[in-house]
Formats: C-alpha cells, sequence, structure tokens
C-alpha cells in the first residue's frame, strides 16, 4: 500500500510538472522573461511559504537550529538547480513540451537518481548507497529502471530528430513558434545535468526534514522546509538573470504595460507558478512512502515526460509528421512506463 501511495503521489506531481507550462501560452504581449520572473515569484517564493505555513509548524526555529553548512550546500544545489530551471524555460520555447521534456529530463532523471547515493558512497551518510544497490535485487531493479528510461528517452530524441527532417520550418514554428533544433538540444543538455542539482539539494537537507518530523511535522510534508531553502536558490539565479534581460531588451515596461491583457498576463503567470510547486509538493509526499530516493527520482521524471507528451499530442506539436514518426514517439514513451513497472517492482521488492 505504501509503494502504491508513492506511485500515486509521484504521478500527481508528474501531472502538474508535465502541465504548468500551458498557462504561460495565453500570455500575450510580454516577454519570455518577464512571465517567467513573474510565474517563478510564485514558484520559487509565495507558494512555497505557504505550503511550509501550512504543514510544518515551527519551521523557522527549524531553519535556525540547522547547521549554516548544511543550509549554504542545499542552497547551493539550488543556485545550480536554478541554472538548469532557467535554461528549462528555453528549452520549452525552441523543442516545444514533449521533445524538450523527453530530452532535458533524461539527464536530469539520470544524473539526479545516481548522485545520491554515489555522494554517499564518497562522503558516508544515511540511506542506500550505489554500491549497496549493486549487490541487491531491489537495487538492481531500480538500476534497470533508470537504464530502461534513458533508452525510451533516447527513443523519443530520435522521433524529434524525424520530426525535424519532415517537417518544413514554417510548419515546425506553427506548433512551436521558435522551434530550433540544435540551440535547443544544447540548451536541454545544460538544463538537464543542472536540474539534477534539485534532488542533490534534498539530500544535502534531509538533517533539516529529519528535524520536522521528531518535532511534529506529518511524515508526508517533511520535505517541504527543505524545498523552501533549495527554491531560494532558484529564485535568486532566475531573478538576476530576468532583471538581467528585461534591462538589456527594455522589456522592464511589461509589468505596467497598458495595451497587454496585464490581468490575465498576471493569472496566468501566477497559475503557472503554482502548478509547478506542486509537483514538488507531491513529489515530497511520494518521496516519503518510498525507501529509494533514485526510485523516487525516476519515478518523478518518468511521469513529468508522459504527461509532457501527451499534452504535446494534445497541441498538435505532432501533426503533420509520419505514421513511422508517431509511432516511434509512442515507442519511447512505452519504455518509459516499463521502466516505471521496473522501478515499482524494485521499491516493492524491499517492502
Amino acid at each position: 500500500m505504501q509503494v502504491f501511495l508513492g506511485v500515486l503521489y509521484h504521478f500527481i506531481g508528474g501531472v502538474a510538472s508535465g502541465s504548468f507550462y500551458l498557462p504561460y501560452n495565453k500570455v500575450r504581449q510580454w516577454s519570455w522573461e518577464s512571465y517567467w520572473m513573474v510565474g517563478g515569484i510564485f514558484s520559487w517564493l509565495f507558494v512555497p511559504w505557504i505550503a511550509v505555513e501550512l504543514t510544518v509548524p515551527g519551521y523557522q526555529q527549524i531553519l535556525h537550529d540547522t547547521s549554516w553548512q548544511t543550509l549554504c550546500w542545499t542552497y547551493l544545489m539550488g543556485l545550480l538547480w536554478g541554472i538548469g530551471g532557467l535554461t528549462f524555460g528555453l528549452t520549452m520555447r525552441y523543442l516545444g513540451l514533449s521533445l524538450g521534456m523527453s530530452v532535458v529530463l533524461g539527464f536530469c532523471s539520470a544524473f539526479g537518481a545516481l548522485i545520491p547515493p554515489l555522494y554517499r558512497d564518497i562522503a558516508g551518510g544515511d540511506g542506500e548507497t550505489f554500491v549497496s544497490m549493486l549487490h541487491s535485487v531491489k537495487g538492481g531493479m531500480v538500476l534497470l529502471g533508470i537504464l530502461v528510461c534513458l533508452l525510451g528517452i533516447g527513443v523519443c530524441g530520435q522521433a524529434g530528430r524525424w520530426k525535424e527532417r519532415e517537417l518544413s520550418v514554417e510548419k515546425q514554428k506553427e506548433t512551436v513558434r521558435e522551434f530550433n533544433l540544435p540551440l535547443g538540444l544544447m540548451v536541454a543538455t545544460v538544463s538537464g545535468i543542472l536540474s539534477a542539482c534539485f534532488n542533490f539539494g534534498i539530500e544535502a537537507g534531509q538533517s533539516m526534514a529529519h528535524l520536522a518530523v521528531v518535532r511534529g511535522t506529518n511524515a508526508l510534508f517533511q520535505n517541504n522546509v527543505v524545498f523552501l531553502v533549495i527554491l531560494w536558490g532558484g529564485l535568486t539565479t532566475n531573478l538576476l538573470w530576468c532583471i538581467f534581460l528585461n534591462i538589456r531588451n527594455k522589456t522592464y515596461a511589461d509589468y505596467a504595460d497598458g495595451k497587454a491583457p496585464l490581468v490575465n498576463n498576471y493569472l496566468f503567470s501566477a497559475l503557472a507558478g503554482t502548478v509547478w510547486f506542486l509537483q514538488f509538493f507531491f513529489y515530497g509526499m511520494g518521496a516519503s512512502k518510498l525507501s529509494n530516493g533514485a526510485s523516487s527520482w525516476i519515478l518523478h521524471m518518468a511521469f513529468i515526460i508522459l504527461v509532457a507528451n501527451l499534452w504535446g499530442f494534445l497541441l498538435k506539436e505532432w501533426s503533420g509528421v509520419s505514421t513511422k514518426t508517431v509511432r516511434l514517439l509512442s515507442a519511447g514513451t512505452a519504455t518509459i512506463l516499463i521502466s516505471v513497472v521496473l522501478v515499482g517492482l524494485g521499491n516493492a521488492s524491499a517492502q
């Protein structure tokens, strides 16, 4: 039952993450940096603060009692993850939802699932190490699931390359206005690798989560205080970059531009930011039900890819491509589903 609930929570988080960018498509007459910053203020500041206020009693004292070393490492991982999140937004511009998510999260799933166990091998700490995963049925199943997931993501990426060959530039930009495969793949690679730092940040801040449980927080919500610190780092990176772009591109007037539908723009940006945070709210709940951090991360990534590919079809991002290309994308998506099953079995074997 614990495994089922864990998978369910990760699925809900995946739906939130795979869908959050949709409200941004409703923003009009604003530059990318303007709506990304407004949404980000909700994603990384307002909504996480509300969540921790409601779910972690005495979180201010927990932060006060946490060592500066822990806070700094957690914040630093948030800074690096923030660069990944920033380039993630650019990836959506250049590749679209389905292909962009697949490539970014391929790198993110592998690095995010494997860095914490490898770190424990080197520096020690509680939790499963990479070496112990290699010598257990459960760990081996989880690692197999990671490999299968990466295979599925590679197949999805190949489908994207076929799409580029089959459609004219004009046709590609009907569904993804700024479609640019080479630039998009380069940005996606940076985004995927650095985005994995979020999982490392969770690992770095686990002492805060443990302290929250000791002081009466429901274990389902223990990671919310960790998310708060990680997201401060993400806010710092993205806020500085967006302000820089506002100044360089002279788009700082967007926020009060009477010619733009300001109310709608603020509402849709806020909605996007709120939905974005819900992915980690439910991720934290899912992780509390599963004993393996690598499996939580890979489940989260896989569900996001599945949801994003579904939205890609509904938004007709693959309209006009051959049946062969659609089948290849479907095969990649099915392979990712198999990886989810393998990860679930890996967890079940330890229950």
